[in-house]
């Protein structure tokens, strides 16, 4: 029986678990070029301003505030290159209320990281439990995540398990990043505090079921919104380097704060961890 020939695919004609498949944003995706060289001049700001030690200053506090707003908008325009505007805008608000029920549970109880409490300069708190950054952070974490799983898994984008793969990958990159931000929050910038008894195993300060708090979250938020990230479009996509880029970035400037106050041991761990990924990603990208 002779194999059936790919045809062209009219937007009409594709469709989805949720209707009629849409073609990417041809809205958003005009903007991730302007914003994503807004996100790369305030983190040149933040890098000088570290390197300078002005790290308390209110034109750092504004730099830092910028930096995560454009990042994270980037990190979304990123994706509507590829997604129709209805998805990427679906998985923004499933992560932000996710990870918003997530933060503010634990800044209640402790429940699933932890005995934390944030303090100011992590943003104004909701409720006062909700540090407003935290959403944004979290968009940006899985989002750029799954992006670089995906890449380090191109090869094996044909396997039964590739879908599991980059799940656990996405995970595990988020828990990474976490080692290295969470000595750059406590002592660094001061975003938060941990109240572990010493009795208790810590990672400067930071119990270790924080981590497998943070696996755990990521997790729950993909198993949510893995379906509105999936591409329904039968055509081939580019190779995106976008989220390794933007991934990159934020770990340059968590590590060159860890560096500045001598925190070498996180310094070691996050330039280890995020050569390794970029060398698979890379990899994986040119299979």
């Amino acid at each position: 029986m002779p194999a059936k020939t790919a045809e062209p695919v009219s937007t009409a004609s594709r469709v989805t678990a949720t209707g009629v498949a849409l073609p990417p944003s041809q809205f958003l995706n005009p903007w991730q070029k302007p914003v994503f060289m807004l996100c790369l001049v305030c983190w040149a700001g933040l890098l000088v301003l570290g390197v300078l030690r002005i790290e308390t200053s209110a034109t750092e506090r504004w730099l830092e505030g910028l930096f995560l707003c454009f990042a994270t908008f980037s990190t979304l325009f990123g994706l509507a290159r590829r997604l129709p505007m209805q998805n990427v805008l679906a998985t923004a608000v499933l992560i932000a209320l996710i990870s918003s029920a997530v933060v503010s549970l634990a800044s209640a109880s402790g429940i699933p990281f932890g005995p934390i409490y944030y303090l100011g300069n992590f943003g104004n708190k909701l409720f006062n439990v909700l540090p407003l950054a935290a959403p944004f952070v979290w968009i940006f974490l899985i989002v750029n995540g799954r992006g670089i799983a995906r890449l380090i898994m191109r090869p094996w984008r044909k396997t039964n398990y590739y879908g599991f793969w980059v799940i656990g990958y996405t995970c595990l990159l988020a828990v990474v990043l976490d080692v290295a931000l969470e000595p750059f929050a406590v002592y660094v910038k001061e975003y938060w505090i941990w109240q572990t008894p010493k009795s208790v195993p810590a990672w400067y300060t930071a119990p270790w079921v924080n981590f497998l708090g943070w696996f755990i979250t990521a997790l729950a938020i993909l198993t949510f919104s893995m379906p509105w990230l999936i591409n329904k479009q039968p055509v081939k996509q580019p190779i995106d380097y976008h989220p390794l880029v933007l991934w990159l970035m934020l770990a340059a400037w968590i590590s060159l704060g860890n560096a500045m106050h001598h925190l070498w041991p996180a310094v070691v761990v996050s330039v280890v961890a995020n050569t390794v990924l970029a060398v698979f990603a890379i990899r994986g990208a040119r299979w």
